[in-house]
């Protein structure tokens, strides 16, 4: 609303950007702009984690969990502080098929968790890290689902609230249909398999995730805000779910098919390796044998190939990322989880006509095909870097590339 009134530059001059570190005492923001802040700030949201399925136990400790009491501890020292939104994660409390807007028991004492990562070595905790986790499947998952207790903790005393975003995906409408920065959720596995480099998947193609565009996941954000601010955390559920499988349900295969789509007729990579293929396994030593002739022997190939003619080999680096990527995706491609927003659909309600327009929270009336077409678009020249004067060269080569693979189907059907 302030954007359309004043303009974005308007906007722009009243942010100020001030450098900080979760993993550190004090935040490791300087103690003049500490102080102003403790002054000044009124809102708090606290977005700041690894987001990283993978990384090393005791540092996801340190950022995710630690971070988390840093920040609270900040938070009781802000003056004039209305309210505190810690940004969790609808997929931390995976033990459960069902995840009802309450808080969960964490899987072992936070402070305790914190304590030890505090006087072990990295390697120690590494050496325990399975152990640990036991059934929880990462370090992310694990971190977050104990920094939900610390908040949960100071429900009390904190005016706070726990918001739980499903998977964030580019945007949906503003400010850049299709952008995003990263190659995390559906963006990696489009570029992937745009590229001809991903055949081959263990997935149950039925199971379908949740997901949520950026922008509405902000909506939800501020939507809470001012239903907190409102009505004060006596008349307010203090979790709220940012989710949408409740309404919207699209299966892995519908995905992959829809990008596949965009990709082979609309907005084709560059450097295409292979002509956009392959499926899904559910039977993983049947995906093993797959990678095994699809992905590893062809990279090994390609790799020779670049050595023969003078270039550094690359693929085999690729794909041993692509790989580690597929690991951590294989859990969740292979399981289903639903999520209750009941507050979101309390919330919505409380919303004139005007303000439902302005900040969807759910029922998004999402096109998929423009919706994918745009995300293409941001990824080749946000993160692959392919400008638009290239797109009529990779047009043709996909259609050489379709032409070779009729050639190579038609004696096999």
């Amino acid at each position: 609303m302030v954007k359309k009134q004043k303009g974005e530059d308007v906007i722009l001059s009243k942010v100020s950007a001030i450098a900080g570190d979760v993993t550190e005492l004090g935040l490791g923001i300087q103690p003049n702009d500490l102080e102003t802040l403790r002054n000044e700030v009124t809102i708090i949201y606290h977005c700041a984690a690894t987001v990283r399925f993978d990384e090393p136990l005791r540092k996801a400790v340190f950022l995710n969990t630690r971070g988390t009491k840093y920040m609270l501890e900040f938070a009781k020292s802000v003056k004039h502080l209305d309210f505190f939104a810690h940004v969790s994660t609808a997929y931390c409390h995976l033990h459960v098929k069902t995840l009802y807007e309450r808080v969960y028991d964490p899987p072992a004492n936070p402070h305790k968790v914190i304590s030890a990562c505090e006087w072990l070595t990295d390697e120690q905790v590494a050496a325990i890290e399975h152990k640990i986790l036991g059934d929880i499947p990462n370090t992310y998952a694990y971190t977050k689902s104990l920094s939900e207790a610390l908040v949960a903790e100071n429900f009390d005393e904190l005016p706070a609230m726990i918001l739980r975003p499903s998977i964030v995906i580019p945007v949906w409408r503003e400010p850049v249909p299709g952008w995003t920065d990263n190659i995390n959720g559906p963006t990696g596995l489009l570029i992937a398999a745009g590229k001809g480099i991903l055949r081959t998947m263990y997935c149950n193609s039925t199971c379908y995730g949740d997901f949520l565009p950026v922008d509405v996941s902000v909506n939800g954000m501020l939507v809470a805000s001012w239903n907190f601010l409102a009505h004060g955390k006596k008349d307010v559920n203090q979790v709220a779910h940012m989710t949408s499988s409740k309404e919207i349900k699209v299966s892995w295969n519908e995905i992959v098919e829809l990008g596949r789509w965009v990709i082979e007729n609309k907005m084709p990579l560059n450097w295409v390796a292979w002509y956009p293929g392959g499926s899904f396994k559910t039977n993983f030593y049947v995906h093993f044998v797959c990678a095994l002739f699809q992905h590893w022997l062809p990279a090994i190939f390609i790799d020779l190939l670049a050595r023969l003619f003078g270039y550094p080999p690359f693929m085999l680096k690729v794909h041993r990322r692509l790989a580690n990527g597929l690991k951590v995706f294989e859990y969740y491609a292979n399981n289903v989880w639903d999520f209750d927003n009941t507050e979101a659909l309390r919330m919505r309600k409380l919303m004139n006509e005007r303000e439902r327009r302005t900040y969807i929270i759910e029922k998004v009336d999402l096109d998929l095909v423009d919706y994918f077409t745009n995300c293409t678009i941001c990824a080749r020249r946000l993160i692959l870097k392919e400008t638009d004067d290239t797109i009529p060269t990779a047009r043709r080569h996909m259609k050489v590339l379709s032409s070779g693979e009729t050639v190579i189907q038609k004696p096999l059907e």
